[in-house]
């Protein structure tokens, strides 16, 4: 069996004459195919207003710098995410409060939410963890009672869903990003959602060194970024949106292979509620030790079948835990489990399922006594 990697982006001869159309115009930054992407994601995640932006992170950043979080406010965060989550809390000068996650999901625990909030705390960002919504439905509860602010980390969950309702429209912001991992990508890219009009028109004026989007003639009104996507990444992208629903259901697909053929015992396989939609952006298996899943991702690789890490327990990384003198093992040890003992298996549209059978196969021959 050749080499099968953890992902690998699906860009066919459309996506690519698309980018090339865009180049051959000499028109390459933010542009009419940038707009083109921001409606057609308001029609995805059925959000009035979208803004197309350089990468997931910087989206996140445009969000809690237009809602004015900074110095002396406190944010809540998952204590299991990719670093970017807690990073943009960090850029902004405020403080991040880590709330351990549901062992089950790898999403935020909700039951734990409001012992973490003080009087300092301005907004919670739920993470969308590996295509799974958080429990939005409690958590907007929770927020509306203590007057948060929410920004959907929804970095892996364009198309996922609860009870009918998409990610990134449950919150304030909803944040995604188009980095290769993602269903579409643009290589790197984000894009900001919001029903609020004006969170939409600030976000609009920051990612564009604070020029106003409406003013007449041009006036800069605000310090901002460059934060802007070009014409020929939004081009990339809309040649792969007609294909959303199609790369969603594979691979809803074969996560479902996955959860029949995998029996090992060492195993613990990903849940689904019920009435939550999921996208599988990553298929996160969690072992029943640290040593077990160091030596079952050593034997995959001798199979020529790559994993990796799903996420990082983030206050156990070296900043954080220089800065928060935080014990994870103690404190977050849902978060801390998911870093030690979990992997990600290769999940992606052009996965076969005959690859499938063979990685399944691998994983259920996996002795940890023998191997």
């Amino acid at each position: 069996m050749e080499s099968i990697p953890l992902m690998k982006p699906d860009i066919q001869e459309e996506d690519i004459q698309a980018v090339v159309s865009v180049l051959r115009s000499g028109m390459l930054v933010q542009g009419s195919k940038v707009l083109e992407l921001e409606n057609g994601i308001k029609s995805v995640v059925q959000t009035p207003y979208c803004s197309a932006v350089s990468n997931g992170t910087a989206s996140l950043h445009l969000a809690l710098h237009a809602l004015g979080v900074g110095l002396d406010d406190e944010v809540i965060v998952p204590a299991f995410s990719y670093i970017a989550t807690a990073n943009v809390v960090e850029l902004v000068k405020a403080t991040c409060v880590f709330v351990d996650i549901d062992e089950k999901t790898f999403t935020i625990d909700t039951e734990k939410i409001e012992a973490a909030i003080t009087p300092k705390t301005k907004a919670i960002i739920p993470v969308h963890e590996f295509g799974l919504c958080a429990n939005m439905e409690r958590l907007m509860e929770i927020a509306k009672k203590n007057n948060l602010f929410v920004i959907e980390d929804a970095a892996c969950a364009l198309g996922a869903s609860q009870n009918g309702k998409m990610a990134g429209n449950f919150g304030d912001f909803g944040s995604f990003s188009l980095h290769p991992r993602k269903a579409i990508t643009s290589g790197e890219g984000g894009l900001l959602t919001t029903s609020i009009e004006d969170l939409d028109h600030k976000i609009k004026t920051f990612r564009n060194h604070g020029l106003s989007p409406t003013s007449v003639p041009m006036d800069f009104i605000e310090a901002g970024f460059n934060y802007r996507m070009t014409d020929f990444q939004a081009a990339l992208v809309n040649s792969q949106l007609n294909r959303l629903p199609e790369i969603i259901q594979r691979k809803q697909k074969l996560a479902s292979l996955y959860l029949g053929l995998i029996k090992n015992p060492v195993v613990v396989l990903p849940q689904v509620p019920l009435g939550f939609e999921h996208t599988w952006q990553t298929y996160h298996l969690l072992i029943d030790s640290h040593q077990h899943r160091n030596a079952l991702m050593a034997y995959l690789k001798n199979n020529n079948i790559f994993t990796n890490y799903g996420a990082q327990c983030i206050p156990a990384m070296t900043y954080y835990k220089n800065k928060y003198k935080i014990n994870s093992a103690v404190e977050h040890p849902n978060a801390w489990a998911a870093y030690t003992r979990g992997l990600a298996l290769p999940l992606y549209e052009r996965l076969t399922e005959s690859q499938i059978n063979y990685i399944a196969n691998h994983v259920n021959n996996f002795n940890p006594h023998a191997n």
